[in-house]
């Protein structure tokens, strides 16, 4: 493969509803281009793309993959993404790097979920976009009824460019709209160099296309407005200009259409990508930051400015090492250079850059500007850091990944496992940003987030096929804390009698709600030497161990004020630990009569959920215990704000994409702690004694 300038490099994300093909489009690709011997299925295992023993027994997409595709002396870097919304992380490094998207729908289906998804994610970040109707060769399709489906989806900007020709049932040919003629594939007029006439039984439905592109190109250009109005026809040569400009702003997004496992519309789909797609360099700039100032700086999207590269995505493999993806967003990044990562500050040596193709590597000498590329063995450079030439401070913008809401409590099943885990785990949270371990010190487990279900699964099977480390989840217990309701008073008197000196220690403490501190706030008030000075801090450590677990159900013990004001020593007998052990006594005898009670942590949710889920998310926090505190228009869909008790969503991930059919997405965060109901507490505490037997 040769080098590849900024004026002949498209990147181009591929998006969709899971399991429409759009691998098998990228495997067409590659088999038609001859850059593969094999078009290569997912679930045999014998794909280029899908090549991780996870993917291959799933039989989808579960990372983002890099596709190159040399085509009519331009290189198309496909980002091949997955469908599924737990492996989202591949989705949202991909469309980071893609500088367009093309969504592969089904014809059976064309507007599903992941479809509405993927066209969201092209409109928010503005980019030239593609439909391409996959399966048009299986029973039960239509394209006219897939197109009109996703032209009532998504508006007047979907128009289709080719048509194919049916004939019982059997993909035979396509027209192409703008050039209003046909080819065949099979039959008597079969010539792939050689364009026929239209069909006349199809000459109505092409004109009503053509006259949808002339309309919507006549909105880009005001020459071209001005020709459309005084009806004259477009020449090909506008048609093809206005189209240009029309897929550039969004005003055309143009629908083909055909067969990935067949190779039908294959070849005119990478011709559409490489005429009307933009390259990387018609950017013209890209803006970064100077670390140093806290300036914007504006950089050239051309060879020959200053070198800045961002990592996308990182893989740790337990062999080779670090694999850093890269695209170069300026400049020219050369193997056996030296280049600094401003995030972390530190000088990298980039020894040998890698060409990646799915599953294999090409070393190149050089990265230009644009293109994609991989570095093996970087020390400290992880996703998302910036890397440029030595003496500039540039950092792009990080790419924003998802926030893992579903949280597991992670253990080792063995001692071996056990001296392996911390580690494994570390590295797998490098590669996956979506991932997120937590060591909650309330509840002595460690907490494994991950995005969904299917995601924490391949987490674990991955532990165990690289790092051979074995671990079981549970449900993680909710942090529940006691606090008391009234004052109360408390004695302990602890007295030992034994051989030599004894053991002595005699306290009053008075013990208080005190809603203003979360920790105890300790007082001595003692009057007359009645508790010696040098007691006091012996007094304050017991309590303090104390208030780690409650009377209740031995959770950490909140907003108590506790007062010592009177004891009793002994001259000889009395010591630290005698009066530490005074201090458990009365902490059991005077928090016992404060009324103690359970509390439970509340979060403040906000779910996004376009607007028929409304009334079942409302209804669903209302069966969960929960308020709604507010509704609100954000970008088409509707911001439920509500609190809930934690304990009632800690599986709210899985649930919510169950009630919106995978188009809900939700945030939450810790607001406060609220007292719990009777007659849950009353289950609570009688779950702790049954574990304390």
């Amino acid at each position: 493969m040769r080098d590849y300038l900024s004026s002949e490099v498209r990147n181009v994300t591929v998006l969709g509803h899971t399991g429409v093909g759009k691998t098998a489009v990228l495997e067409s690709m590659l088999y038609f281009t001859k850059a593969s011997e094999r078009f290569g299925v997912t679930s045999e295992g014998s794909s280029l793309i899908d090549y991780d023993p996870e993917e291959i027994k799933r039989g989808l997409s579960v990372y983002a993959t890099l596709v190159p595709i040399e085509w009519k002396e331009c290189k198309i870097n496909f980002i091949d993404t997955p469908g599924y919304l737990d492996f989202v992380r591949g989705a949202e490094a991909g469309i980071a790097v893609g500088d367009s998207a093309l969504i592969v729908v089904d014809a059976k289906d064309a507007v599903q979920p992941g479809t509405q998804r993927a066209w969201e994610i092209a409109e928010q970040h503005g980019i030239p976009t593609i439909f391409f109707i996959n399966k048009l060769d299986e029973e039960n399709t239509s394209f006219d009824t897939a197109y009109h489906a996703l032209r009532d989806e998504f508006g007047k900007a979907i128009i289709p460019f080719e048509v194919p020709i049916v004939e019982n049932d059997k993909i035979i040919g396509s027209i192409n709209i703008l050039r209003n003629k046909a080819w065949y594939y099979e039959g008597p007029l079969a010539d792939p160099n050689h364009a026929q006439p239209v069909p006349e039984d199809m000459e109505d439905v092409v004109n009503e296309y053509r006259n949808q592109i002339a309309e919507a190109i006549a909105m880009s250009d005001d020459d071209l407005m001005e020709k459309y109005f005084s009806g004259e026809e477009f020449s090909e040569s506008e048609l093809t200009r206005g189209v240009r400009l029309g897929v550039r702003n969004g005003e055309i997004r143009p629908v083909f259409s055909g067969s990935a496992t067949h190779t039908i519309g294959i070849e005119r789909l990478m011709d559409l990508i490489v005429k009307y797609f933009p390259t990387y360099g018609e950017h013209g700039s890209v803006v970064v930051t100077d670390a140093e100032t806290n300036e914007l700086v504006e950089l050239e999207t051309n060879e020959k400015e200053s070198l800045c590269a961002q990592v996308f995505k990182t893989i740790v493999d337990p062999f080779v090492g670090r694999i850093s993806y890269i695209k170069v967003l300026s400049g020219v990044l050369n193997s056996d250079s030296t280049v600094y990562n401003t995030r972390k500050d530190q000088l990298e040596k980039i020894s040998t850059i890698f060409i990646v193709k799915g599953k294999h590597q090409t070393a190149v000498g050089k990265l230009f500007t644009g293109d994609i590329g991989a570095v093996v063995k970087l020390q400290c450079t992880q996703t998302n850091d910036t890397l440029c030439d030595k003496g500039k401070h540039y950092l792009a913008d990080p790419i924003p990944f998802s926030e893992p809401m579903l949280g597991m409590a992670v253990y080792p099943k063995s001692k071996n496992d056990e001296d392996k885990m911390s580690s494994a785990l570390a590295r797998m949270i490098e590669e996956d940003p979506t991932l997120r371990l937590e060591n909650n010190k309330e509840t002595n487990q460690i907490i494994l987030y991950g995005v969904g279900d299917q995601h924490i699964e391949v987490v674990l099977n991955k532990l165990l096929a690289k790092y051979k480390v074995e671990v079981r989840l549970e449900t993680p217990k909710v942090p529940y804390r006691e606090t008391i309701r009234k004052k109360a008073t408390g004695e302990g008197r602890h007295k030992k009698q034994s051989g030599g000196h004894g053991q002595f220690g005699h306290v009053f403490i008075d013990y208080e709600p005190n809603p203003d501190e979360d920790e105890m706030v300790f007082e001595e008030k003692v009057f007359g030497g009645a508790v010696p000075r040098q007691y006091f801090p012996a007094v304050e450590t017991g309590l303090r161990e104390c208030m780690e677990h409650g009377i209740l159900a031995g959770y950490k013990v909140v907003n108590v004020k506790a007062t010592l004001f009177d004891g009793k020593y002994h001259d000889v007998d009395s010591s630290e630990m005698a009066f530490k052990l005074a201090a458990r006594l009365s902490y059991k005898d005077g928090m016992a009569k404060a009324q103690p009670i359970l509390l439970e942590p509340i979060v403040d949710i906000k779910v996004k959920v376009p607007d028929e889920f409304t009334g079942t998310i409302i209804g669903d926090f209302n069966k969960r215990r929960g308020s709604i505190i507010g509704m609100d228009l954000v970008d088409g869909y509707q911001e439920i704000t509500a609190q809930v008790p934690l304990a009632e969503v800690q599986k709210y991930p899985i649930d919510l994409r169950a009630m919106t059919q995978g188009r809900g997405v939700y945030t939450q965060k810790f607001n406060r702690y609220d007292p719990v109901p009777a007659s849950l507490a009353e289950k609570i505490i009688a779950q702790h004694k049954q574990e304390e037997e």
